[in-house]
């Protein structure tokens, strides 16, 4: 951002520290008006014609901005992806382990991978994974919504779940 002295402009349209309109000033005049109230002349927006200049205190306006920059980094939520994977033949306990662990990774707030990895020959019955993971979906969609429908990606089959936002 443009200050003071690194202003180019010949005239400037001036706006003062309490929000009024000057008018159009002359760049030195505009710095004179300035330091008689040791503030910062700071160009607000250079594209307007004529560009547009505010007397301010820089260095509180630039840690202001920080501040405000620091709480929203510190209000947004960072989403993960975990993955669980299952297999063709998975058992009903297994099943039901790896369920109650994707349940808990969407309570936390994170996405869900479910994946079926194929061995050997059972690339050939692929109805038997895309069943195990349409059953997996089913059992969480009080929690989940299918973001991706399951798909084949080399010799895994894989979907993801996202947590329903509740308003």
């Amino acid at each position: 951002m443009n200050v003071n002295q690194g202003i180019r402009a010949r005239e400037v349209r001036l706006i003062d520290q309490n929000g009024e309109q000057l008018g159009i000033k002359s760049r030195n005049e505009a710095l004179e008006i300035a330091s008689r109230v040791n503030l910062d002349l700071v160009l607000v927006a250079p594209k307007a014609k004529p560009p547009v200049a505010r007397v301010m205190d820089y260095g509180k306006f630039k840690f202001e901005q920080q501040k405000r920059e620091r709480e929203v980094r510190r209000n947004q939520k960072v989403i993960n992806l975990k993955e669980v994977r299952l297999s063709p033949t998975i058992d009903e306990h297994d099943f039901q382990t790896k369920l109650r662990n994707a349940i808990r990774f969407l309570q936390n707030g994170d996405k869900v991978k479910a994946s079926i990895r194929f061995r050997g020959r059972a690339i050939t019955h692929k109805e038997i994974g895309q069943r195990v993971l349409d059953r997996f979906a089913e059992e969480c969609k009080e929690l989940a919504t299918i973001e991706q429908r399951p798909k084949m990606e080399g010799r895994s089959m894989f979907l993801v779940l996202a947590p329903t936002v509740e308003k």
